[in-house]
């Protein structure tokens, strides 16, 4: 096979079970809030502590306000979520990053930012965008909370080996175009079923043209067509992008390491279960316009007419044949482990600069982590977004998912830059569209979804 994906995959397994899983070693563990109680429970009851407590990384996101995080949790449920996976990892002697931590954040963001993710590693997580962290050449995928107590006891995992497809983006993105785009893009051509039971390796000059950042995106979005995950072969853009972390390797360790992470690609004879390819010139900003990430089109473009989709329509209060732009927005969302980057904030307040918030629209700038808000300042970016009318919020999940305080109302209508719009995704009865920041900026400044190449 020789692809990527197997290279790191096989150099990973402990032992295959005849007509079984595989038991795979996990390099990194991420523990949240939300789906990390029961597993410690699990072990508390069995009486066991956890194998490789230095391989376990922990920290809320999901449930934390964006602001007053200096204070109480008012949600009893939140607080308590919160409150627990400190008490678990003092009791198990895990690192943990709370709440107010300078190194807190969304747990997808602070991985790769403090090199705790770094190629060749095999990383889980309780949550399904842990393929964003294929982005730096690893095999990354979100576990049950079964498994992640399978983890913490035994830092190995039981799992059947994926098969895998490569996507190859042809030629140059145009103007306005970013990785979310692709994504969105990728996601209507193969719908939200198209890659199961893969692992994706993206390739071609489009993507190698991403920034660490845009990876990030494209591997983040990977698990809503289906697919187990994504990754890209790390290159001088993520080498680059690690040297000086945190917990990037130092000295002779660092030559050390790269030597080895530019051995991690696929072979010239790599046989893949699946081959697509696309071409760059055909993706514009996207934008949705259904209850699933699949169902979206170019911004020019109108909504087709396909059977099974009503209720969708019904839902959103859209119509099949209809054009997007110019319909007016309530709410526009920029954050979540999919665009709460320091590039997507650039991205935002270039649109942003010397222009107004439209009245009527409340808008969530919300960093995905601390060191992000840190970038934001000291790049000047809060003042520009300031003066535009915007207020930078505090880090967190945020309006992603409706489990802290911002939710969007029933019936209005939200531009978000997370990553799911199903159904009531960010508040009962809330309506998604999923796009860039760049659409996201457009319509926070005009009032209206707004192709942002009028505005760049």
């Amino acid at each position: 096979m020789n692809t990527l994906f197997d290279k790191i995959w096989d150099s990973h397994v402990v032992q295959i079970v005849d007509d079984g899983p595989t038991q795979l070693y996990i390099d990194r563990l991420y523990c949240h809030e939300v789906t990390s109680p029961q597993a410690f429970e699990g072990l508390r009851q069995r009486g066991l502590k956890c194998f490789r407590p230095e391989r376990i990384v922990c920290m809320p996101d999901h449930n934390i306000p964006t602001h007053d995080q200096d204070k109480p949790i008012s949600d009893d449920t939140s607080r308590k979520q919160v409150d627990t996976l400190e008490r678990n990892t003092k009791e198990f002697g895990l690192t943990h990053y709370g709440m107010m931590d300078p190194s807190n954040g969304i747990i997808h963001v602070v991985g790769p930012e403090k090199g705790l993710s770094l190629p060749g590693m095999t990383i889980v997580c309780g949550d399904s965008h842990t393929s964003t962290h294929g982005a730096m050449g690893a095999v990354a995928f979100g576990i049950g909370t079964s498994e992640v107590e399978m983890v913490l006891a035994s830092q190995c995992i039981l799992q059947q080996k994926p098969k895998c497809m490569r996507i190859t983006i042809d030629g140059e993105l145009g103007k306005g175009v970013t990785a979310k785009d692709v994504a969105l893009y990728l996601m209507a051509q193969l719908t939200t079923s198209g890659a199961t039971g893969y692992f994706v390796e993206y390739a071609g000059q489009a993507v190698r043209s991403l920034s660490m950042e845009g990876r990030l995106t494209l591997c983040n979005l990977s698990i809503e067509m289906g697919a187990r995950g994504g990754l890209i072969a790390p290159d001088e853009v993520t080498f680059s992008y690690i040297k000086g972390k945190p917990f990037a390797p130092k000295g002779e360790e660092w030559d050390k390491a790269v030597e080895y992470w530019r051995t991690l690609k696929s072979g010239d004879d790599a046989v893949f279960d699946k081959e697509l390819t696309f071409s760059a010139a055909d993706i514009e900003p996207r934008i949705t316009y259904g209850t699933n990430p699949g169902m979206g089109i170019g911004i020019t473009e109108s909504i087709p007419a396909k059977p099974g989709e009503e209720k969708a329509l019904e839902y959103m209060k859209f119509k099949a044949g209809e054009k997007l732009t110019g319909k007016a927005v309530d709410y526009v969302f920029l954050g979540a482990c999919t665009n709460g980057r320091i590039e997507d904030f650039r991205a935002f307040a270039q649109i942003a600069k010397g222009r107004r918030k439209a009245d009527g629209v409340v808008a969530w700038l919300v960093p995905g982590s601390w060191e992000v808000k840190r970038q934001i300042e000291s790049e000047g970016l809060d003042k520009v977004l300031e003066a535009a009318g915007f207020e930078i919020r505090q880090p967190g999940c945020s309006a992603c998912l409706a489990m802290n305080d911002d939710k969007v109302p029933a019936g209005k209508l939200c531009v978000s830059t997370s990553n799911r719009n199903f159904e009531g995704m960010q508040g009962p009865g809330s309506r998604t569209i999923l796009a860039s920041p760049l659409v996201a900026a457009a319509a926070a400044v005009t009032g209206i979804i707004t192709d942002p190449r009028e505005l760049l």
